[in-house]
Protein backbone atom coordinates (compact mmCIF):
# COMPACT_ATOMS: atom_id res chain seq x y z
CA UNK A 1 0.00 0.00 0.00
CA UNK A 2 1.22 3.52 -0.69
CA UNK A 3 0.25 6.24 1.38
CA UNK A 4 2.14 9.43 1.16
CA UNK A 5 3.03 10.18 4.34
CA UNK A 6 5.86 12.46 6.55
CA UNK A 7 7.46 12.43 9.78
CA UNK A 8 7.05 16.00 11.69
CA UNK A 9 10.03 15.49 14.03
CA UNK A 10 12.54 18.24 16.46
CA UNK A 11 15.41 17.97 18.18
CA UNK A 12 13.94 18.22 21.80
CA UNK A 13 11.01 18.99 23.06
CA UNK A 14 9.34 21.81 23.04
CA UNK A 15 9.95 22.99 19.78
CA UNK A 16 6.73 23.44 18.37
CA UNK A 17 6.19 20.29 17.17
CA UNK A 18 2.30 20.29 18.01
CA UNK A 19 1.48 23.35 16.17
CA UNK A 20 2.79 22.78 13.34
CA UNK A 21 1.85 18.62 12.57
CA UNK A 22 -1.58 20.10 13.68
CA UNK A 23 -1.65 22.66 11.11
CA UNK A 24 -0.12 20.92 8.29
CA UNK A 25 -3.05 18.70 9.25
CA UNK A 26 -5.54 21.45 9.43
CA UNK A 27 -4.18 23.13 5.83
CA UNK A 28 -3.92 20.12 3.81
CA UNK A 29 -7.69 19.01 5.03
CA UNK A 30 -8.56 22.84 4.08
CA UNK A 31 -7.06 21.78 1.03
CA UNK A 32 -9.60 19.05 0.25
CA UNK A 33 -7.33 16.12 1.08
CA UNK A 34 -8.30 13.55 3.39
CA UNK A 35 -5.35 13.11 6.19
CA UNK A 36 -4.96 10.69 8.63
CA UNK A 37 -3.48 11.99 11.78
CA UNK A 38 -1.09 9.75 14.29
CA UNK A 39 1.00 10.62 17.12
CA UNK A 40 4.53 8.63 18.06
CA UNK A 41 4.43 7.65 21.32
CA UNK A 42 1.68 7.15 23.97
CA UNK A 43 0.43 10.60 24.91
CA UNK A 44 -3.40 11.55 24.55
CA UNK A 45 -3.40 14.59 24.61
CA UNK A 46 -2.39 15.63 20.91
CA UNK A 47 -3.98 13.41 18.98
CA UNK A 48 -6.82 14.78 20.31
CA UNK A 49 -6.18 18.37 18.30
CA UNK A 50 -5.13 16.15 15.49
CA UNK A 51 -8.59 14.78 15.16
CA UNK A 52 -10.32 18.10 15.50
CA UNK A 53 -7.69 19.09 12.59
CA UNK A 54 -8.55 16.38 10.81
CA UNK A 55 -11.94 15.36 11.21
CA UNK A 56 -11.23 11.80 11.70
CA UNK A 57 -9.41 10.26 15.05
CA UNK A 58 -5.91 10.54 15.83
CA UNK A 59 -3.83 7.58 16.41
CA UNK A 60 -0.78 6.62 18.52
CA UNK A 61 1.90 4.61 17.02
CA UNK A 62 3.70 3.10 20.14
CA UNK A 63 6.50 0.72 19.26
CA UNK A 64 6.97 -0.07 22.84
CA UNK A 65 3.47 -0.97 23.77
CA UNK A 66 2.42 -2.18 20.49
CA UNK A 67 5.41 -3.98 19.46
CA UNK A 68 7.59 -2.75 16.05
CA UNK A 69 5.85 -5.35 14.23
CA UNK A 70 2.57 -3.94 14.32
CA UNK A 71 3.17 -0.41 13.83
CA UNK A 72 2.97 -0.59 9.46
CA UNK A 73 -0.15 -2.57 10.30
CA UNK A 74 -1.55 0.05 12.71
CA UNK A 75 -0.72 2.92 10.58
CA UNK A 76 -2.38 1.81 7.31
CA UNK A 77 -5.52 0.75 9.37
CA UNK A 78 -5.46 4.25 10.45
CA UNK A 79 -4.79 5.42 7.02
CA UNK A 80 -7.78 3.73 5.13
CA UNK A 81 -9.66 6.06 2.71
CA UNK A 82 -6.89 8.91 3.57
CA UNK A 83 -4.84 10.72 0.52
CA UNK A 84 -2.25 11.78 3.16
CA UNK A 85 -0.98 11.07 6.44
CA UNK A 86 0.80 12.98 8.52
CA UNK A 87 2.72 11.62 12.08
CA UNK A 88 3.74 14.60 15.15
CA UNK A 89 6.71 12.23 16.61
CA UNK A 90 7.60 12.23 20.40
CA UNK A 91 10.45 14.76 21.92
CA UNK A 92 13.89 14.81 20.05
CA UNK A 93 14.21 12.71 16.96
CA UNK A 94 16.48 10.08 18.62
CA UNK A 95 15.09 9.65 22.07
CA UNK A 96 13.12 6.78 22.75
CA UNK A 97 12.45 4.23 25.60
CA UNK A 98 14.84 4.98 28.10
CA UNK A 99 17.89 2.58 28.29
CA UNK A 100 16.58 0.96 24.91
CA UNK A 101 18.15 2.71 22.48
CA UNK A 102 16.01 3.67 19.56
CA UNK A 103 13.16 1.88 20.35
CA UNK A 104 9.82 3.70 19.91
CA UNK A 105 11.46 7.13 19.12
CA UNK A 106 10.49 8.99 16.70
CA UNK A 107 13.54 7.45 14.41
CA UNK A 108 12.62 4.48 14.95
CA UNK A 109 9.04 4.96 13.97
CA UNK A 110 10.12 6.60 11.04
CA UNK A 111 11.90 4.00 9.61
CA UNK A 112 9.29 1.38 10.25
CA UNK A 113 7.22 3.24 8.42
CA UNK A 114 9.84 4.13 5.47
CA UNK A 115 8.49 7.92 5.75
CA UNK A 116 10.52 11.15 5.16
CA UNK A 117 11.11 13.01 8.12
CA UNK A 118 10.54 16.71 8.54
CA UNK A 119 12.39 18.92 11.00
CA UNK A 120 10.74 21.89 13.41
CA UNK A 121 13.49 23.59 14.62
CA UNK A 122 12.96 26.06 17.15
CA UNK A 123 15.29 28.85 15.29
CA UNK A 124 14.59 31.55 17.89
CA UNK A 125 18.08 32.01 19.50
CA UNK A 126 20.30 31.09 16.73
CA UNK A 127 21.44 32.46 12.67
CA UNK A 128 23.88 30.63 11.19
CA UNK A 129 24.17 27.40 14.24
CA UNK A 130 21.27 26.15 13.00
CA UNK A 131 22.75 24.27 9.82
CA UNK A 132 25.33 22.62 12.22
CA UNK A 133 22.31 21.70 13.80
CA UNK A 134 20.06 19.99 10.92
CA UNK A 135 23.75 18.81 9.59
CA UNK A 136 23.76 16.83 12.83
CA UNK A 137 20.86 15.36 12.92
CA UNK A 138 20.64 14.86 9.05
CA UNK A 139 23.64 12.26 9.33
CA UNK A 140 23.62 11.01 12.91
CA UNK A 141 21.30 7.81 11.19
CA UNK A 142 21.73 7.12 7.68
CA UNK A 143 18.69 5.23 7.60
CA UNK A 144 16.55 8.26 8.75
CA UNK A 145 15.93 10.30 5.72
CA UNK A 146 15.60 13.82 6.97
CA UNK A 147 14.11 15.88 3.78
CA UNK A 148 13.03 18.94 5.34
CA UNK A 149 13.56 21.61 7.50
CA UNK A 150 10.27 23.98 8.86
CA UNK A 151 12.11 27.01 10.77
CA UNK A 152 9.50 27.86 13.53
CA UNK A 153 9.92 30.66 15.74
CA UNK A 154 10.84 32.89 13.22
CA UNK A 155 11.88 36.72 14.62
CA UNK A 156 11.89 38.94 11.37
CA UNK A 157 12.66 38.64 7.22
CA UNK A 158 16.47 39.24 8.37
CA UNK A 159 16.88 36.38 10.91
CA UNK A 160 14.84 34.37 8.61
CA UNK A 161 17.29 35.37 5.32
CA UNK A 162 20.34 34.49 7.53
CA UNK A 163 18.71 31.00 8.59
CA UNK A 164 18.15 29.99 5.19
CA UNK A 165 21.28 31.05 3.97
CA UNK A 166 23.74 29.15 6.79
CA UNK A 167 21.35 26.00 5.56
CA UNK A 168 22.14 26.57 1.61
CA UNK A 169 25.29 26.68 2.70
CA UNK A 170 25.94 24.22 5.56
CA UNK A 171 23.40 21.35 5.69
CA UNK A 172 21.85 20.27 2.08
CA UNK A 173 18.42 19.97 3.56
CA UNK A 174 15.94 22.12 2.17
CA UNK A 175 13.75 24.58 4.32
CA UNK A 176 9.99 23.66 3.81
CA UNK A 177 8.66 26.98 5.59
CA UNK A 178 9.49 30.06 8.17
CA UNK A 179 7.04 30.54 10.67
CA UNK A 180 6.67 33.47 12.75
CA UNK A 181 5.61 33.70 16.72
CA UNK A 182 2.23 33.48 16.60
CA UNK A 183 0.43 34.66 19.89
CA UNK A 184 -2.83 33.58 18.22
CA UNK A 185 -1.33 29.42 17.94
CA UNK A 186 -0.52 29.23 21.66
CA UNK A 187 -2.16 26.41 23.55
CA UNK A 188 -2.47 26.24 27.19
CA UNK A 189 -0.92 23.98 28.83
CA UNK A 190 -0.90 22.90 32.80
CA UNK A 191 0.50 19.83 34.57
CA UNK A 192 1.04 17.21 32.65
CA UNK A 193 0.86 18.82 29.00
CA UNK A 194 -1.30 20.53 27.00
CA UNK A 195 -5.36 20.98 27.88
CA UNK A 196 -7.06 18.44 26.03
CA UNK A 197 -8.96 19.63 23.06
CA UNK A 198 -12.32 18.04 24.69
CA UNK A 199 -12.18 20.68 27.47
CA UNK A 200 -12.00 23.43 25.32
CA UNK A 201 -14.74 22.96 22.66
CA UNK A 202 -14.77 26.15 20.55
CA UNK A 203 -11.94 27.51 21.71
CA UNK A 204 -9.84 24.32 20.67
CA UNK A 205 -11.06 24.69 17.10
CA UNK A 206 -10.48 28.14 17.21
CA UNK A 207 -6.86 27.25 17.66
CA UNK A 208 -6.37 24.56 15.55
CA UNK A 209 -8.18 26.93 12.58
CA UNK A 210 -5.17 29.71 13.85
CA UNK A 211 -2.83 26.77 13.64
CA UNK A 212 -3.97 25.66 9.96
CA UNK A 213 -3.64 29.48 8.79
CA UNK A 214 -0.43 30.35 9.85
CA UNK A 215 1.12 26.89 8.23
CA UNK A 216 -0.68 27.66 4.88
CA UNK A 217 0.66 31.24 5.33
CA UNK A 218 4.13 30.24 6.37
CA UNK A 219 4.55 26.58 4.68
CA UNK A 220 5.04 25.32 0.97
CA UNK A 221 2.50 22.58 1.51
CA UNK A 222 3.03 21.47 -2.20
CA UNK A 223 6.59 21.11 -1.46
CA UNK A 224 5.21 19.36 1.52
CA UNK A 225 2.85 16.99 -0.30
CA UNK A 226 5.64 16.25 -3.43
CA UNK A 227 7.99 14.99 -0.09
CA UNK A 228 5.03 13.13 1.36
CA UNK A 229 4.53 11.00 -1.60
CA UNK A 230 8.12 9.78 -2.32
CA UNK A 231 7.69 7.70 0.68
CA UNK A 232 7.74 3.94 -1.00
CA UNK A 233 4.47 1.39 -0.78
CA UNK A 234 4.78 -0.22 2.38
CA UNK A 235 4.55 -4.33 2.29
CA UNK A 236 2.56 -4.83 5.72
CA UNK A 237 -1.24 -5.66 5.79
CA UNK A 238 -3.93 -3.46 7.32
CA UNK A 239 -4.36 -4.18 11.20
CA UNK A 240 -7.98 -5.73 11.17
CA UNK A 241 -9.64 -6.06 14.93
CA UNK A 242 -11.89 -8.49 13.87
CA UNK A 243 -8.74 -10.66 12.70
CA UNK A 244 -6.91 -10.21 15.91
CA UNK A 245 -9.70 -11.13 18.56
CA UNK A 246 -11.64 -13.73 16.44
CA UNK A 247 -9.80 -16.68 16.93
CA UNK A 248 -9.24 -15.58 20.63
CA UNK A 249 -12.93 -14.69 20.99
CA UNK A 250 -14.18 -18.33 19.89
CA UNK A 251 -11.80 -20.62 22.52
CA UNK A 252 -12.99 -17.94 25.21
CA UNK A 253 -16.97 -18.29 24.22
CA UNK A 254 -17.47 -14.92 23.17
CA UNK A 255 -17.61 -15.94 18.60
CA UNK A 256 -20.33 -16.35 17.17
CA UNK A 257 -24.36 -16.54 18.48
CA UNK A 258 -23.23 -14.90 21.92
CA UNK A 259 -25.16 -11.87 23.51
CA UNK A 260 -24.00 -8.98 22.61
CA UNK A 261 -22.64 -7.80 25.88
CA UNK A 262 -23.28 -4.04 26.35
CA UNK A 263 -19.83 -2.46 28.03
CA UNK A 264 -19.86 1.15 28.65
CA UNK A 265 -16.99 3.21 28.57
CA UNK A 266 -16.66 6.65 30.80
CA UNK A 267 -15.46 9.60 28.20
CA UNK A 268 -16.05 13.49 28.44
CA UNK A 269 -13.56 15.90 29.95
CA UNK A 270 -13.24 14.26 33.31
CA UNK A 271 -11.66 10.71 31.26
CA UNK A 272 -11.05 11.69 28.07
CA UNK A 273 -7.65 9.77 27.77
CA UNK A 274 -8.32 6.35 25.56
CA UNK A 275 -6.78 5.15 22.30
CA UNK A 276 -9.44 4.16 19.64
CA UNK A 277 -8.57 0.70 19.09
CA UNK A 278 -9.25 -0.20 22.36
CA UNK A 279 -13.25 0.28 21.42
CA UNK A 280 -12.69 -1.21 18.22
CA UNK A 281 -11.37 -4.19 19.63
CA UNK A 282 -14.44 -4.43 22.51
CA UNK A 283 -16.35 -4.00 19.16
CA UNK A 284 -15.04 -6.44 17.02
CA UNK A 285 -14.78 -8.84 20.26
CA UNK A 286 -18.77 -9.02 20.10
CA UNK A 287 -19.38 -6.04 22.60
CA UNK A 288 -21.89 -3.29 22.12
CA UNK A 289 -19.71 -0.36 23.21
CA UNK A 290 -21.94 2.82 24.57
CA UNK A 291 -19.95 6.17 25.50
CA UNK A 292 -21.35 8.33 28.49
CA UNK A 293 -20.20 11.09 30.55
CA UNK A 294 -19.89 10.60 34.26
CA UNK A 295 -19.85 14.24 34.50
CA UNK A 296 -22.85 14.53 33.33
CA UNK A 297 -24.89 11.08 33.30
CA UNK A 298 -27.13 10.44 36.60
CA UNK A 299 -27.10 6.18 35.75
CA UNK A 300 -24.65 4.00 33.65
CA UNK A 301 -26.34 2.98 30.28
CA UNK A 302 -29.23 0.78 30.32
CA UNK A 303 -28.14 -2.72 30.51
CA UNK A 304 -24.30 -2.05 31.11
CA UNK A 305 -22.34 -5.60 31.75
CA UNK A 306 -19.16 -4.24 31.62
CA UNK A 307 -17.51 -0.52 32.77
CA UNK A 308 -13.94 0.64 31.26
CA UNK A 309 -12.96 3.75 32.79
CA UNK A 310 -9.80 5.28 31.42
CA UNK A 311 -7.34 7.92 31.88
CA UNK A 312 -8.23 11.41 32.52
CA UNK A 313 -8.14 14.72 34.89
CA UNK A 314 -10.85 13.54 37.26
CA UNK A 315 -8.77 15.84 40.03
CA UNK A 316 -10.21 18.95 37.77
CA UNK A 317 -13.65 18.26 38.00
CA UNK A 318 -13.40 15.96 41.55
CA UNK A 319 -16.19 18.56 42.74
CA UNK A 320 -18.61 17.73 40.37
CA UNK A 321 -17.61 13.89 39.76
CA UNK A 322 -18.43 13.90 43.70
CA UNK A 323 -21.98 15.55 43.80
CA UNK A 324 -22.71 13.33 41.54
CA UNK A 325 -23.98 11.07 43.90
CA UNK A 326 -26.51 9.08 42.16
CA UNK A 327 -23.56 7.64 39.62
CA UNK A 328 -21.42 7.18 42.42
CA UNK A 329 -23.87 4.85 43.89
CA UNK A 330 -24.44 3.31 40.26
CA UNK A 331 -21.29 2.12 39.87
CA UNK A 332 -20.24 0.87 43.10
CA UNK A 333 -23.93 -0.72 42.29
CA UNK A 334 -22.75 -2.18 39.50
CA UNK A 335 -19.22 -3.52 40.70
CA UNK A 336 -20.58 -5.18 43.80
CA UNK A 337 -22.79 -7.13 41.87
CA UNK A 338 -20.02 -8.80 40.19
CA UNK A 339 -20.10 -6.31 36.89
CA UNK A 340 -16.82 -6.45 35.46
CA UNK A 341 -15.22 -3.39 35.74
CA UNK A 342 -11.49 -2.10 33.89
CA UNK A 343 -10.07 1.67 35.42
CA UNK A 344 -6.81 2.97 34.17
CA UNK A 345 -5.51 5.69 36.01
CA UNK A 346 -8.35 8.41 36.36
CA UNK A 347 -10.86 5.66 36.73
CA UNK A 348 -8.55 4.10 39.84
CA UNK A 349 -8.83 7.70 41.39
CA UNK A 350 -12.35 7.70 41.05
CA UNK A 351 -13.12 4.34 41.97
CA UNK A 352 -11.66 4.95 44.83
CA UNK A 353 -13.19 5.99 48.64
CA UNK A 354 -11.95 9.64 48.36
CA UNK A 355 -10.02 12.17 46.15
CA UNK A 356 -8.23 15.48 47.58
CA UNK A 357 -10.71 14.80 50.52
CA UNK A 358 -14.13 14.63 48.78
CA UNK A 359 -16.12 11.09 48.51
CA UNK A 360 -15.69 8.67 45.56
CA UNK A 361 -17.36 5.80 44.41
CA UNK A 362 -15.84 3.76 47.76
CA UNK A 363 -15.25 0.63 45.66
CA UNK A 364 -11.58 0.17 46.28
CA UNK A 365 -10.31 1.04 49.30
CA UNK A 366 -7.68 3.44 48.64
CA UNK A 367 -7.96 7.44 48.62
CA UNK A 368 -6.24 9.42 46.52
CA UNK A 369 -4.44 12.98 46.17
CA UNK A 370 -2.56 15.56 43.83
CA UNK A 371 1.03 15.81 44.56
CA UNK A 372 4.10 17.67 43.23
CA UNK A 373 5.79 14.69 41.87
CA UNK A 374 4.99 13.64 38.09
CA UNK A 375 5.15 10.08 37.65
CA UNK A 376 5.94 8.80 34.31
CA UNK A 377 7.67 6.33 31.95
CA UNK A 378 7.34 3.21 30.20
CA UNK A 379 6.73 -0.10 32.43
CA UNK A 380 6.95 -3.65 31.67
CA UNK A 381 4.73 -5.27 34.02
CA UNK A 382 3.30 -8.76 35.08
CA UNK A 383 -0.04 -9.90 35.85
CA UNK A 384 0.27 -10.77 39.79
CA UNK A 385 -3.23 -12.02 40.08
CA UNK A 386 -6.04 -13.91 38.06
CA UNK A 387 -8.55 -10.56 36.73
CA UNK A 388 -10.69 -9.75 34.06
CA UNK A 389 -8.06 -8.80 31.98
CA UNK A 390 -5.38 -11.16 32.13
CA UNK A 391 -4.20 -13.88 34.07
CA UNK A 392 -1.50 -14.72 36.46
CA UNK A 393 1.76 -14.28 35.07
CA UNK A 394 0.25 -12.43 31.77
CA UNK A 395 3.67 -9.70 31.06
CA UNK A 396 2.45 -6.92 29.27
CA UNK A 397 4.27 -3.04 28.36
CA UNK A 398 1.74 0.08 29.27
CA UNK A 399 2.95 3.50 30.82
CA UNK A 400 2.45 5.56 33.93
CA UNK A 401 1.77 9.18 33.50
CA UNK A 402 0.28 11.19 36.65
CA UNK A 403 0.94 13.31 39.72
CA UNK A 404 -1.40 11.93 42.16
CA UNK A 405 -0.71 9.32 44.89
CA UNK A 406 -3.11 6.54 46.19
CA UNK A 407 -2.59 5.43 49.74
CA UNK A 408 -2.54 2.39 49.90
CA UNK A 409 -1.09 1.81 45.91
CA UNK A 410 -2.16 -1.86 45.78
CA UNK A 411 -4.62 -3.92 47.69
CA UNK A 412 -4.51 -7.25 49.00
CA UNK A 413 -4.78 -8.71 45.52
CA UNK A 414 -2.37 -6.70 43.44
CA UNK A 415 -3.19 -6.10 39.74
CA UNK A 416 0.90 -5.66 38.37
CA UNK A 417 4.35 -6.20 39.22
CA UNK A 418 7.36 -4.47 37.67
CA UNK A 419 10.66 -3.38 38.71
CA UNK A 420 11.70 0.60 39.14
CA UNK A 421 15.62 1.39 39.47
CA UNK A 422 14.59 1.69 43.58
CA UNK A 423 13.07 -2.21 43.72
CA UNK A 424 10.06 -4.18 42.66
CA UNK A 425 6.58 -2.77 43.01
CA UNK A 426 3.93 -4.27 43.67
CA UNK A 427 0.68 -2.24 41.74
CA UNK A 428 -3.45 -1.84 41.68
CA UNK A 429 -6.20 -3.76 42.41
CA UNK A 430 -7.12 -7.57 40.65
CA UNK A 431 -10.45 -7.45 42.41
CA UNK A 432 -11.46 -5.66 45.92
CA UNK A 433 -13.62 -7.14 49.06
CA UNK A 434 -17.32 -7.19 47.44
CA UNK A 435 -16.23 -6.67 44.24
CA UNK A 436 -13.93 -9.19 42.38
CA UNK A 437 -14.73 -8.53 38.84
CA UNK A 438 -13.17 -5.49 39.20
CA UNK A 439 -9.41 -4.56 37.70
CA UNK A 440 -8.09 -1.12 38.52
CA UNK A 441 -4.67 0.19 38.60
CA UNK A 442 -2.30 3.37 36.93
CA UNK A 443 -1.15 1.50 34.29
CA UNK A 444 -2.00 2.86 30.96
CA UNK A 445 -2.17 0.00 28.00
CA UNK A 446 -2.89 -0.04 24.58
CA UNK A 447 -4.91 -3.11 23.82
CA UNK A 448 -3.65 -3.35 20.07
CA UNK A 449 -0.49 -4.84 21.64
CA UNK A 450 -2.34 -7.43 23.68
CA UNK A 451 -5.74 -8.00 21.96
CA UNK A 452 -6.67 -10.52 24.36
CA UNK A 453 -7.53 -7.90 26.66
CA UNK A 454 -10.57 -6.93 24.87
CA UNK A 455 -11.63 -10.54 24.44
CA UNK A 456 -11.02 -11.43 28.50
CA UNK A 457 -13.12 -8.50 29.26
CA UNK A 458 -16.29 -8.80 26.07
CA UNK A 459 -16.45 -12.79 27.53
CA UNK A 460 -16.40 -11.52 31.57
CA UNK A 461 -19.04 -9.10 30.18
CA UNK A 462 -21.42 -11.53 28.64
CA UNK A 463 -20.79 -13.98 31.82
CA UNK A 464 -21.93 -11.11 33.70
CA UNK A 465 -25.00 -10.38 31.81
CA UNK A 466 -26.03 -13.79 31.39
CA UNK A 467 -25.41 -14.49 35.57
Amino acid sequence: MNIPRLVVAAPSSGAGKTTIATGLIAALAARGLAVSPHKVGPDYIDPGYHGLAAGRPGRNLDAFMCGPERIAPLFLHGTAGADVAVVEGVMGLFDGASGRGELASTAHVSKLLRAPVVLVVDASSQSRSVAALVHGFASWDPEVRLAGVILNRVASDRHELLLREALEEGSGVPVLGSVRRSAAVATPSRHLGLIPAVERSAEALRAVADMGELVAASVDLDAVLALARTAPPLTAEPWDPAREVAPLAAAAGAGAGAARPRIAVAGGAAFSFSYAENTELLTAAGAEVVPFDPLHADALPEGTAGLVIGGGFPELYVRELSANGQLRSAIAAFATSGGPVAAECAGLLYLGRELDGLPMCGVLDTSARMTERLTLGYREAVALHDSVLAPTGARLRGHEFHRTVCEPGAGERPAWGWRLPDGPRAEGFAGAPGAANIHASYLHLHWAGYPQLATAFTAAAAAHRAG
